[in-house]
């Protein structure tokens, strides 16, 4: 290409008005937006980190919990003589694996949620992704007391 022949191609892409290009922002007063996206969007990578950060702390609590309720559990003994000793050695089982699967929860959401906050890299849905593992890993744990036993 001649550099004549570049220099009309540039004036005439001034004399047409050369198109506006728009990365990572809503499009300025009186532009042109080339897509749907609502200029109503936004997101706040410190509200996500602390949000995480937030969901993660609750490990704590639970944690502190979770060492009552063995503490409190600890003298039980043996259990085979009796049926109400039993139950409550079943029913301490099956919260204990309840609260530390909430425990763990809560770290895996915390975390994926900081890590969202960081970066923003992942798209929805890889995200949702990430959600769904979430959901299989910590699926609830079924009803145990109350229930009548076969003898």
């Amino acid at each position: 290409m001649a550099w004549d022949e570049w220099e009309q191609l540039k004036a005439d892409a001034v004399a047409n008005g050369s198109a506006q290009m728009q990365l990572n922002q809503a499009p300025s007063e009186g532009g042109t937006q080339a897509s749907a996206a609502s200029g109503d969007l936004k997101s706040d990578k410190k509200a996500w980190v602390q949000a995480g950060e937030g969901v993660t702390g609750l490990k704590a609590g639970v944690g502190k919990a979770l060492t009552k309720m063995t503490d409190g559990q600890a003298g039980l003994g043996d259990t085979s003589g009796s049926r109400s000793a039993a139950a409550q050695k079943e029913l301490y089982d099956s919260w204990k694996k309840y609260v530390s699967d909430v425990s763990g929860r809560c770290g895996a959401l915390g975390g994926l949620m900081q890590k969202a906050g960081h970066d923003l890299a992942k798209s929805d849905e890889e995200v949702k992704e990430e959600l769904e593992k979430l959901k299989v890993t910590y699926r609830d744990t079924e009803a145990v007391g109350g229930q009548a036993k076969e003898k």
